[in-house]
C-alpha cells in the first residue's frame, strides 16, 4: 500500500476542502475497489434488464451466478492477494521494481492452471443442466476474477489515481452497458455474464499496461516470489481465513432449507438475507476512506520515523517517543472509524426506509439493513487492526485472528439460524464485535511490547 499512501499524503495536505474531499473520495472508491463496484453493478444492471431479459427469473439467476463467482475467487485468491503484496512492497524497498511484472505473471500461471482445472468439473458439477455457453462463462469469468483480485492488490501501490478510477468505471460501466445490450438482444442470462466477463477483461488488460508503464519489467515470467527467505507462508492461511470468515455467513443462509433456496443448478440464494447484508457494504465506504487516511498516511508516517530511528542508531528517547506517535496515531485512527461509521448508522437509521422505497427495495428489509450495517462496521476494525499487525509483521496472531473471525460466524450465524427470523444478522454482528474486540487486544499488547520484540526478538 506505499504508493496508496504517499498519493494520499499529497493529497490530504491540501489546503482547500476541495482537496481533502478528493483525498477522501478517492480513498473511499479505492480502498472498496471492485468488490463493491461489482455488487453495484450488478444491482444497476439487474435494475435496468427488467422487461428486457425474460423471463424476470434470468435475472435473478445472473445475480446469484456473479455473487458464487465473487465470493469463491476471493476465497481461493485470499492468501496469494497477501502473498504478492508482501513481495511486491519487499522488492520495492529493495529497488527492484523491474521483478514486480515478471513475478505477477509468475503467480498467475502458479494460481491460475490450478484453478482452470478445478473450475471444470466444479462446473460440470454444480450446473448440471445449464446450457454450454453459460458454463463456459462462469469458468471463464471464475478465472478472470482471480487475476483482477491479485491485480487489485497491485495496482494499490501505483500512484496513478486517475487511471485507476477510470479503469474500475470502464470496466464496471462496460459490464452494465454490454450486458444490457446482449440481453436486449436476446442473448438473455448469457449476454448478461459475458457482459460482466468482457468488463473484467478491460479491467485486467488496462491494469496490465498500467503495471508494464510504472514497473518495466526485466523478464517475461519469473518465479522469485517462491525463493526461501522472499516467501511469507503465513500469509497463505491468513488470506484464505479473512475472505472465508467474510462470506461464512453469506453461505449459511443460502445452504440453510429455511432460508436459501435453489436457483441455478446447485447455487443457492437467500431472498431474506441477501439484498440487507450486500446493501450493508455500501456503508462500508466512508469508514474506509477514513481508514486508508488514517492508516496509510498518518500512521505509515509514525512508522516510518520508528524503524528508521531504529535502523539508524537514533537515540533512545526519540525511538520511544516515535512508539508513542504510533500508539496515538493508531487509536486515533480507531477512534476515527468508529466515529465515521456511527454517523453512516444514524444517517442510515434516519434516510434507510426513505432510499429503500425510492429504490423499489422492500422496508421490511430496513432492520436487517441496520443490523448488518453494524456487522460491516466491526468488520471494518478487524480489518485496521490486521493491517497494523502486517505492518509490525505479526504474522501468527493475524492468523489466529483471521481463524477466530470464520469460527465465530460460522458459530453466531448458525445459532441465529436456529432461534428464527428475529435473530438474522445479530450472529454476524457478534463474530466481528468478539474478532474485533480480540485484534484490537493483541494489537495494542503488540504496540505495547513494539520496543522489546524490535531489539530482542528482531
Amino acid at each position: 500500500m506505499a504508493g496508496i499512501g504517499f498519493e494520499l499524503r499529497r493529497l490530504s495536505r491540501s489546503k482547500s476542502y476541495l482537496g481533502l474531499l478528493r483525498a477522501y473520495l478517492y480513498a473511499g472508491v479505492i480502498g472498496s475497489g471492485p468488490w463493491v463496484l461489482s455488487i453495484l453493478a450488478i444491482l444497476i444492471l439487474g435494475v435496468m434488464s427488467l422487461g428486457v431479459v425474460l423471463p424476470a427469473s434470468k435475472i435473478t439467476d445472473f445475480e446469484t451466478s456473479v455473487t458464487w463467482l465473487i465470493a469463491l475467487s476471493l476465497i481461493y485468491s485470499g492468501g496469494t492477494q497477501l502473498l504478492y503484496t508482501r513481495y511486491v512492497a519487499d522488492r520495492l524497498f529493495e529497488g527492484q521494481s523491474a521483478r514486480v511484472l515478471p513475478n505477477l505473471l509468475g503467480i498467475l500461471v502458479i494460481t491460475g492452471l490450478p484453478l482452470l482445472l478445478v473450475s471444470v468439473p466444479l462446473a460440470l458439477w454444480l450446473l448440471p443442466d445449464s446450457s454450454p455457453a453459460y458454463r463456459m462463462l462462469m469458468i471463464v469469468s471464475l478465472n478472470l476474477l482471480n487475476t483482477v483480485w491479485v491485480l487489485t492488490v497491485l495496482l494499490s501501490g501505483l500512484k496513478q489515481y486517475r487511471s485507476l478510477l477510470v479503469l474500475y468505471f470502464l470496466g464496471y460501466g462496460g459490464s452494465v452497458a454490454l450486458g444490457f445490450a446482449l440481453g436486449k438482444a436476446g442473448l438473455g442470462m448469457e449476454g448478461l455474464l459475458l457482459g460482466f466477463a468482457c468488463g473484467q477483461a478491460v479491467i485486467i488488460t488496462g491494469s496490465l499496461a498500467l503495471v508494464w508503464r510504472e514497473y518495466p519489467p526485466s523478464g517475461l515470467i519469473e518465479f522469485d516470489f517462491l525463493r526461501a527467505g522472499r516467501v511469507h507462508l503465513w500469509l497463505l492461511p491468513i488470506g484464505l481465513l479473512f475472505n472465508a470468515g467474510i462470506w461464512a455467513d453469506k453461505f449459511l443462509f443460502w445452504l440453510s432449507s429455511g432460508t436459501g433456496q435453489r436457483v441455478i443448478g446447485d447455487l443457492h440464494a437467500s431472498a431474506v438475507y441477501d439484498t440487507p447484508i450486500f446493501l450493508a457494504y455500501f456503508t462500508l465506504i466512508p469508514g474506509m476512506a477514513v481508514f486508508l487516511l488514517r492508516m496509510e498516511v498518518d500512521f505509515v508516517r509514525a512508522y516510518d520515523r520508528y524503524y528508521s530511528a531504529v535502523r539508524e542508531g537514533g537515540a533512545l528517547s526519540a525511538i520511544r517517543a516515535y512508539r508513542e506517535e504510533m500508539v496515538l496515531t493508531a487509536r486515533e485512527g480507531i477512534y476515527d472509524i468508529i466515529k465515521i461509521q456511527g454517523f453512516t448508522l444514524l444517517v442510515l437509521s434516519a434516510l434507510g426506509p426513505s432510499l429503500l422505497a425510492f429504490f423499489r427495495i422492500p422496508t421490511l428489509y430496513f432492520p436487517l439493513l441496520a443490523i448488518d450495517s453494524v456487522g460491516v462496521g466491526l468488520q471494518l476494525l478487524v480489518m485496521a487492526g490486521l493491517n497494523i499487525l502486517f505492518y509490525l509483521d505479526r504474522l501468527r496472531i493475524a492468523a489466529a485472528v483471521s481463524a477466530t473471525m470464520l469460527l465465530a460466524n460460522l458459530a453466531f450465524s448458525y445459532l441465529s439460524l436456529m432461534l428464527g427470523p428475529f435473530f438474522y444478522g445479530y450472529g454476524f454482528v457478534l463474530a466481528m464485535l468478539l474478532t474485533s474486540l480480540f485484534v484490537l487486544t493483541v494489537t495494542d499488547g503488540a504496540l505495547h511490547k513494539l520496543n522489546y520484540t524490535t531489539f530482542m526478538l528482531g
